[in-house]
């Protein structure tokens, strides 16, 4: 990362801040008096004015294929490929009809001021090295998904930094097909390149496609053994379509 070069983006992200605040105290008396519906809907209230303000400050575009694939309502599991932590930029930019949260590394959760708003949200932190404590934030957020939470979760586990995604870990599905919820494929391409290519935050255009949405209610055991394969080769293939059109 380069320090001087990025400390006006840095001011901007601090600045932009001020979006999700002002829905902080309605997230916050929503979710104590358990009123989920309230909540998700204050949620996505605070992350569409935040995304759509930054994408803007930014200087950021999305081409998109496949819009009319978004459901009216969730809950549903988006299963996408990783190239920059950009991604979660990118999905709360264009998927804004209802509230998301994201699968995301621990790690996430210790950035100053964002990391408190990743878990607000309704995001579940993992420790990929733990295999226990892996499991238990799956389940962790198979519950939220049966309170009606959505979730994104990128099935590499890292991010691949490039067009050339990293091999699928079969285990991201059963947070869908455990609680029987359809899973969105989506393939992105070029967000690596608004920060991780040269370690600047720069203007860039996103490229994605949204596929059509994949029931698991009630599928087979031998149906779900299937499915990640399956998921990889629709996502692999949207981003080797997305990068040929560069």
């Amino acid at each position: 990362m380069k320090i001087l070069p990025n400390i006006p983006n840095f001011a901007k992200l601090i600045y932009e801040l001020r979006w999700l605040e002002g829905c902080k105290k309605d997230i916050e008396a929503a979710k104590a008096s358990g009123d989920r519906e309230a909540e998700r809907e204050h949620i996505l209230k605070a992350t569409t004015l935040w995304s759509n303000s930054l994408m803007k400050k930014f200087g950021c575009h999305i081409e998109i294929e496949g819009e009319e694939n978004i459901p009216e309502h969730g809950p549903v599991v988006i299963m996408s490929n990783h190239q920059s932590n950009c991604d979660i930029l990118a999905m709360l930019a264009v998927f804004q009809k209802f509230q998301i949260g994201f699968v995301a590394k621990d790690s996430l959760s210790k950035i100053p001021l964002y990391g408190e708003w990743i878990r607000r949200i309704r995001s579940v932190f993992i420790e990929r090295d733990d295999p226990r404590a892996s499991l238990e934030a799956i389940n962790r957020g198979v519950e939220y998904i049966n309170e009606g939470y959505s979730l994104v979760i990128f099935p590499e586990g890292t991010r691949s930094q490039c067009s050339t995604p990293n091999p699928f870990l079969k285990g991201p599905v059963k947070l869908a097909t455990k609680p029987g919820v359809p899973i969105i494929p989506v393939s992105l391409d070029g967000t690596y390149k608004m920060f991780e290519e040269t370690g600047i935050i720069k203007p860039t255009t996103f490229k994605m496609i949204i596929h059509k949405p994949i029931e698991t209610a009630g599928i087979s055991r031998k149906e779900e053994k299937e499915l990640s394969a399956a998921i990889e080769k629709i996502i692999v293939d949207g981003v080797n379509k997305l990068h040929g059109e560069d």
